[in-house]
């Protein structure tokens, strides 16, 4: 199944605690219809001492979002993504609804 959401994307939050608020992918989980922002959806986590954190206690990280409650962003605007095939290219690509133009 294609996603509308890909790493690397910046995508506006459109639901839930952090909604209006934008960020960039930084992992896509498609077998669970996810994915992690970057700063967004916080959670605290209690961690034991480990060779990476060798103090231990609570840590900060970012937990998976629903792709439905993400919106890709086209420059400062959020949109819908379609796919058509590029005449340039002739391979399958993903473009903006509201301005038309590819997103890279």
């Amino acid at each position: 199944m294609k996603l509308h959401v890909k790493k690397g994307d910046t995508v506006m939050v459109i639901a839930g605690e952090d909604k209006g608020k934008t960020g960039k992918v930084l992992k896509v989980y498609p077998e669970k219809n996810r994915a992690i922002v970057e700063g967004r959806n916080l959670i605290k986590k209690h961690t034991k001492p480990n060779a990476k954190n060798t103090q231990g206690g609570i840590v900060e990280q970012e937990a998976p979002i629903h792709l439905s409650n993400l919106m890709v962003m086209d420059g400062k605007t959020p949109t819908r993504i379609g796919r058509k095939i590029s005449e340039k290219t002739g391979k399958l690509v993903r473009y903006s609804k509201k301005s038309g133009e590819e997103i890279k």
